[in-house]
């Protein structure tokens, strides 16, 4: 029987059962670094890799020591996919703007 107190209940990792793959942190980081460095295109390849690597490792199928660097390189790359499509939104909306401007300038 309780006395109307329980305790905190904290979340129960999977524990391997067999041979775990090992993590692929580093290269997620990576390409999180070269999406918001050079091409958003890795920016997008690491979000998808760090979301299904998380998935994994919360699994117990693949090595939870990488679960730091895999949720840095997965930031990254939403911040780069995130700055991409400002970007896009931003060049579209200058493009708007200045063809409706054009339009109206005088001598036309």
């Amino acid at each position: 029987m309780t006395n109307g107190t329980q305790l905190p209940v904290e979340p129960v990792q999977a524990q391997p059962v067999g041979p775990v793959q090992p993590h692929r942190g580093t290269m997620v980081l990576v390409f999180g670094i070269l999406g918001l460095l050079c091409c958003f295109i890795f920016g997008i390849i690491a979000w998808v890799m760090g979301s299904n690597d998380l998935k994994e490792i919360d699994a117990g199928r693949m090595d939870p020591s990488g679960r730091g660097i895999t949720q840095a390189g997965q930031i990254c790359g939403i911040i780069a996919t995130v700055l991409w499509l400002l970007g896009v939104v931003i060049w579209l909306l200058v493009a708007v703007i200045g063809g409706t401007a054009a339009s109206f300038a005088p001598g036309r």
